[in-house]
């Protein structure tokens, strides 16, 4: 599974600046696979030059194209791909210490924000207004051009950014969910966990989107769950996919995907652990559990 972040901070081929943890790149994306399953631990922001493409998680289904923007919380998403037309995109991927830091400096500026929807949606539409259009023109001539922006002067684009979304009324929920990022300590594992159970990360996976160390993450889930993440992940997939094998048209291979299990051998030999009965047979009979 590509780490997105990793990919575009490690990767060569990338046309990107970067400052500490936070990161601007333009490319044409460099994902063969009509669907593919990318994740980071940082948000990140992606404004569509050209093509078109969708993201999916558990929550909800978002298609950009050409001069459409959305703001993708940190977690995984399955990529679905159009091939008709290159895609082509601007990326921003924000660091929650960026943000809390940029609010705080500006917070006299930033109204109290009362979000009109729920803020656990795992990406936002962004509402683009001709400030909005021309910010991200305005960077193009850095990507294309021979003389790489200072630091500083990339750390007050990423400000820039930031501050525009506040400026939109219409961007209201992206903005209280920036807001709700000041103060509130580390990252909140539960809501990490409930968005992002059915991919099949790591551990490790889940303690960077959770910003802590392995030892922490698990101690700290504990705490809040009363279970290992391993034995929480497996009950958790167990019972999503036998939503799935009642209520969709997936076939098994399918739902082995969407549920996070590595194979469809081990899906089968934990499911009848758990259900007593195999996923084949479930499908045909569904039980009580």
């Amino acid at each position: 599974m590509m780490n997105i972040y990793e990919t575009v901070r490690s990767g060569l081929f990338f046309n990107k600046f970067e400052v500490d943890d936070i990161i601007f790149v333009e490319y044409a994306c460099p994902i063969e696979d009509e669907s593919t399953v990318i994740w980071s631990q940082s948000d990140y922001l992606v404004h569509v030059l050209s093509g078109k493409k969708t993201w999916r998680t558990i929550e909800g289904t978002w298609t950009i194209s050409a001069g459409q923007t959305v703001f993708i919380k940190k977690g995984a998403a399955i990529i679905d791909q159009f091939f008709d037309e290159e895609f082509c995109m601007l990326g921003f991927f924000i660091s929650d210490d960026f943000i809390e830091h940029t609010i705080k400096e500006y917070s006299g500026k930033i109204e109290d924000i009362t979000p009109k929807e729920n803020l656990h949606a795992t990406a936002i539409e962004v509402n683009n207004d001709e400030i909005m259009y021309t910010y991200y023109q305005s960077l193009l001539p850095y990507f294309r051009g021979e003389k790489k922006p200072t630091n500083e002067l990339l750390i007050l684009k990423m400000k820039e950014l930031i501050l525009n979304i506040f400026a939109n009324p219409e961007n209201i929920q992206l903005a209280a969910y920036l807001k709700s990022l000041t103060g509130s300590g580390k990252t909140s594992i539960r809501e990490i966990m409930e968005a992002n159970f059915c991919y099949n990360l790591s551990l490790d996976d889940y303690a960077q989107m959770c910003n802590r160390s392995l030892s922490s993450f698990k101690r700290d889930f504990q705490r809040h769950f009363g279970i290992s993440p391993g034995k929480w992940l497996r009950n958790k997939r167990l019972e999503y996919s036998a939503t799935l094998l009642h209520h969709s048209d997936l076939n098994i291979s399918q739902i082995v995907f969407e549920s996070g299990f590595e194979d469809l051998s081990h899906f089968s030999r934990v499911f009848k652990e758990k259900f007593g009965i195999s996923p084949f047979r479930f499908r045909k009979n569904p039980v009580t559990h």
